[in-house]
């Protein structure tokens, strides 16, 4: 079985050294003929039948397992969850809350899988009431049917709902969200990587053109 390494454009565009390491640790623990494939998963992905996509997009996950015939995904986050090789930060027991992502709401594989690793980093989850299939939109979906105000209403809503100030998203138009909503947003590849997450430019106006020219190109 052929296997590829979709990151997800908005990853690509947010830390690209993000990506290295991830491509770096799956060639080297997981399998050395593993690809980088950078198609969007909105665009025909131009593989062979039987291929795998590892994804670290909750939105690449579910348009490739349901558009494409012969075209079978897994998370990064389950591939992780389940190594052995991969050493995580220690973050010393801090409370954290959680957003799960829109498409990957009937995903428990997705779930178990991020709360797995932020067992093995020392961090406590503290689940908010609407939570796993139950999770409710961080008001990123909205954009181009509601004006930007609603959608930013809807992002201070779900926002409110997470008891810790520390929220971790594992969807970078989550993390946006949740900085909107005035929350301190916590990617879970900053984490398992150390790094901070950085939120200037994914709430900037110029983020949502510089992902679509991406998807347009690619």
């Amino acid at each position: 079985m052929k296997k590829v390494f979709a990151p997800g454009c908005s990853l690509i565009l947010y830390k690209p050294e993000l990506v290295n390491k991830s491509m770096d640790f799956l060639v080297n623990y997981i399998d050395k003929d593993i690809e980088e494939h950078i198609i969007c998963c909105k665009h025909d992905p131009k593989l062979e039948e039987n291929t795998k996509i590892i994804n670290a997009c909750p939105g690449c996950d579910q348009r490739y397992r349901s558009l494409y015939k012969g075209i079978s995904t897994i998370s990064l986050w389950e591939i992780l969850a389940d190594n052995n090789n991969f050493i995580f930060p220690d973050y010393n027991g801090i409370e954290m809350s959680i957003h799960d992502a829109c498409s990957t709401r009937t995903e428990d594989r997705v779930h178990d899988s991020v709360r797995k690793l932020l067992e093995k980093m020392n961090i406590k989850v503290v689940e908010p009431k609407n939570t796993r299939k139950k999770s409710t939109c961080c008001g990123g979906s909205f954009y181009g049917s509601l004006s930007e105000k609603q959608v930013h209403e809807r992002m201070r809503s779900r926002a409110s709902e997470m008891q810790k100030d520390d929220v971790v998203t594992y969807c970078l138009g989550c993390v946006s969200s949740m900085a909107i909503g005035g929350k301190k947003p916590r990617y879970i590849l900053d984490l398992l990587f150390n790094e901070n997450t950085t939120t200037d430019e994914l709430t900037s106006d110029s983020w949502q053109e510089k992902v679509n020219n991406y998807i347009e190109k690619h």
